[in-house]
């Protein structure tokens, strides 16, 4: 009761000095909740907006400060930060209000501090821990908010503190309404990235997010200036949210209105086919099969994707990741942009945009043909040639000879491997993925038939003794 009646007093002294009068005793927030802006339904706009904010405010819009009702701790905090009550603030945080919480956009009360020009509030959050590099929604830091509303004692003094000012403000997908930021929006703060030797932007490489390892592409800096590159950023992000399959890899999320603009995907330790095919050589008839039906399974769920089916055009062992058990997932799709000629049928947006050399190019796409998803069934059938022989395709001839002969002599590579070593139906099926005529080749429903009648006949059939194990096993 005596602590109730303290507190009490604490509002109604801070009402006469400030006006500012707290309508909850209770603050049995967790951390968690304040940090998570989905969990707030309100945003912080009593005072100056975020420097960064895309939508702009008259300058005297907001210069009436009567107190909010029904004001959570977080508002609360923010409210006292921007009154630039120091003694409110320091009750919320000995009451356990977290410094960093956030609000809707993101905004911290060292934000609005800095916003407003209150330099000992600034002073004070600092001394508790404040973060002093946290961006809002739109990637404002509290540094950037005090220079553009030329607040240089505070400026002065995060700096002092060794606080970063972006140089760039805005990216090529900053939206016009912060409603309409993207479900799959990053907080770049959570984010972990480890800048090695040897890394390149525009590729993969391994990051943190909240703790959990995932794979991270940072698109460069010199494509928020090219249209095209921005588009086909676009265009991968599209295809990227709409799949969930098990052996597709899974899309985790973007940044796309704070720079750099990434995008993060799950992270696969074991790495890629590619790799694992080069460092085991020739795989047993059972792990082709079952890597084979894990290939087959991604692809159809991206072929028989509605309302529009998204064709992989540059399906490869590089592009398929294998995960901690052993399982593949189909990776490296929407790459590549297409012009739609039909329901059916497809051109490359660009010519040759895709690599020359790549092995397992079907002739369509090779010679900027108008194709159809059969171009992916031919792809395959190389890979599970490849996994069969222990060899890619015209081994050791170089990969442009070898494009040559297949998409331009219409040549196909020798089966060295003695046909008792593997099911006879398997040659067949790669024979007819790989055949010349998009007509000839199976689609990837049809394929995934195939190759589960060849596992339930092998295991009939006492194949392979005991190296045999069926795919889910």
């Amino acid at each position: 009761m005596d602590n109730i009646t303290a507190q009490l007093k604490r509002g109604i002294s801070r009402q006469f000095s400030t006006g500012s009068l707290r309508h909850s005793l209770s603050r049995q927030f967790s951390r968690q909740s304040s940090l998570d802006p989905r969990r707030n339904n309100l945003r912080f706009s009593f005072g100056r907006q975020s420097s960064l904010d895309p939508i702009r405010r008259s300058p005297g819009e907001d210069n009436d400060l009567s107190v909010p009702e029904n004001l959570d701790s977080t508002m609360q905090l923010l409210f006292m930060a921007c009154r630039g009550d120091v003694r409110g603030v320091q009750d919320l945080l000995n009451d356990g209000t977290d410094v960093n919480s956030i609000d809707l956009d993101g905004r911290t009360a060292l934000h609005i501090a800095a916003c407003e020009g209150h330099a000992e509030v600034v002073k004070f959050l600092l001394t508790r821990k404040a973060n002093i590099d946290a961006r809002d929604r739109w990637g404002s830091t509290a540094a950037a908010d005090a220079k553009y509303y030329g607040n240089i004692e505070v400026y002065t003094i995060l700096k002092a503190r060794g606080a970063k000012v972006q140089s760039i403000r805005k990216t090529p997908m900053t939206v016009a309404n912060p409603r309409e930021v993207p479900e799959y929006e990053l907080n770049p703060s959570e984010l972990q990235i480890r800048r090695g030797d040897g890394i390149s932007k525009g590729t993969y490489q391994v990051a943190k997010w909240n703790g959990t390892k995932v794979a991270v592409k940072i698109l460069d800096k010199d494509c928020y200036f090219n249209p095209d590159s921005i588009n086909a950023f676009k265009h991968e992000l599209t295809l990227l949210e709409r799949v969930r399959h098990p052996n597709v890899v899974q899309f985790v999320g973007a940044v796309t209105q704070n720079l750099p603009m990434m995008i993060v995907s799950e992270y696969h330790p074991m790495g890629d086919l590619g790799f694992y095919l080069q460092k085991k050589g020739r795989l047993s008839p059972s792990k082709a099969l079952r890597f084979a039906l894990d290939i087959a399974r991604g692809m159809n769920y991206l072929h028989e994707c509605k309302p529009d089916p998204i064709i992989h055009c540059d399906l490869k062992p590089k592009n398929i990741l294998l995960d901690n058990g052993g399982q593949l997932k189909v990776a490296g799709f929407g790459m590549i942009r297409l012009s739609k000629m039909s329901p059916d049928k497809a051109k490359l947006a660009q010519p040759m945009v895709t690599d020359s050399s790549n092995l397992y190019l079907a002739p369509e796409i090779y010679n900027d043909e108008v194709f159809d998803r059969s171009v992916d069934a031919f792809s395959f059938g190389l890979i599970l040639y490849e996994m069969v022989e222990g060899m890619q395709p015209f081994h050791p001839r170089p990969p442009e000879e070898s494009s040559k002969a297949m998409c331009v002599e219409r040549k196909r590579p020798p089966f060295k491997i003695k046909s008792k070593s593997y099911p006879p139906d398997l040659k067949e099926l790669i024979e007819e993925c790989w055949a010349p005529e998009p007509v000839v080749r199976p689609t990837f429903s049809e394929i995934i038939v195939r190759l589960d009648k060849i596992v339930a006949n092998c295991s009939k059939q006492g194949w392979w003794k005991d190296t045999f194990k069926l795919p889910w096993k």
